[in-house]
């Protein structure tokens, strides 16, 4: 079975978050293939899950000295921070190729992060509900939406990190507590900064040995380009969507 892989690389906040959309929609209207998304956020940004409470998530004095923006996405979940430095994935697919259980389907795509974190070197593992983990730390955590007949499970791959930031401009919840001796990196790992195209060649790999599937490189379709133009003008661009109570 093929997949399209597209890799949109380094791109504005609102521009991702509506570029998922967008695939999402097309695929559910058999536009597109099953695909993986791969992309790095242009800005230092926090992404907020989509019933989120930004007070309560994010110190808002703290993201402004820091010139972070915000970005609200489709997906539930906790707020995470991002920048350059965290390769982000998304996969897009139709809900017969995963398992119908939430649980499950994320086990399986996490398994992919696994295989290609190993193929770096590195030993990572899978931890229920959505996280993996190297020795115990954590380097990646997922989100997922079924929307009817299409799932989407987006995540992050921290590949370095200024960890000193990320934990300043978010805000602990009761509901899932971070610490920062509780994450780790991919450079902090191999004891280098691995190269992003490097990482991007790993994860490529792990989700076809994980998935059983041959990626091949693709490009957004014309119906993919002019929703994530609306979307960012209508949804994803606005403060009133990424700040809404």
């Amino acid at each position: 079975m093929f997949w399209r892989l597209v890799d949109t690389d380094l791109a504005s906040p609102a521009y991702t978050a509506a570029c998922d959309e967008a695939m999402v929609r097309a695929r559910g209207k058999n536009l597109v293939p099953n695909t993986l998304h791969l992309y790095r956020r242009d800005r230092p940004t926090i992404s907020l899950g989509y019933f989120e409470a930004v007070e309560e998530s994010v110190d808002l004095d703290a993201a402004r000295k820091h010139r972070v923006q915000l970005v609200r996405r489709l997906s539930g979940g906790s707020a995470i921070y991002t920048d350059r430095d965290q390769l982000i994935y998304s996969a897009i697919t139709s809900r017969e190729f995963l398992p119908e259980d939430p649980n499950q389907a994320y086990e399986l795509i996490c398994s992919a992060l696994v295989r290609g974190i190993g193929r770096l070197g590195l030993e990572a593992a899978f931890k229920p509900i959505n996280d993996v983990l190297i020795g115990g730390r954590k380097v990646s955590g997922s989100a997922q939406k079924r929307e009817r007949d299409v799932v989407i499970q987006h995540g992050t791959l921290i590949m370095d990190a200024d960890f000193d930031i990320m934990f300043e401009v978010l805000r602990t919840s009761g509901e899932k507590v971070r610490t920062r001796e509780g994450m780790t990196s991919l450079a902090a790992e191999l004891g280098r900064k691995p190269a992003v195209e490097e990482v991007k060649s790993a994860l490529v790999r792990g989700f076809e040995d994980a998935l059983g599937v041959t990626m091949r490189r693709g490009e957004l379709t014309r119906f993919e380009e002019r929703c994530t133009r609306h979307l960012v003008e209508t949804r994803y661009g606005t403060e009133e969507y990424t700040l809404r109570r």
